[in-house]
């Protein structure tokens, strides 16, 4: 679990130096995937399911 809590930061950093630089491309593509895989792993996914559920509820009903 702690080395999966510091890839999710490690490579959340990594995307956020990546979309303030304009730089993307391929491997922001695979920093993207890589940094969803791993905050699926942690206690994070859970919120995030229901946040995302909630706009997509919130979305449909306009």
């Amino acid at each position: 679990m702690g080395v999966t809590v510091s890839l999710v930061f490690l490579y959340g950093l990594i995307l956020l130096f990546l979309l303030r630089s304009k730089s993307l491309g391929y491997g922001s593509a695979f920093v993207a995937i890589m940094f969803g895989f791993h905050l699926a792993t942690t206690g994070a996914a859970g919120p995030v399911t229901s946040v995302t559920a909630a706009i997509i509820n919130a979305f449909g009903s306009l």
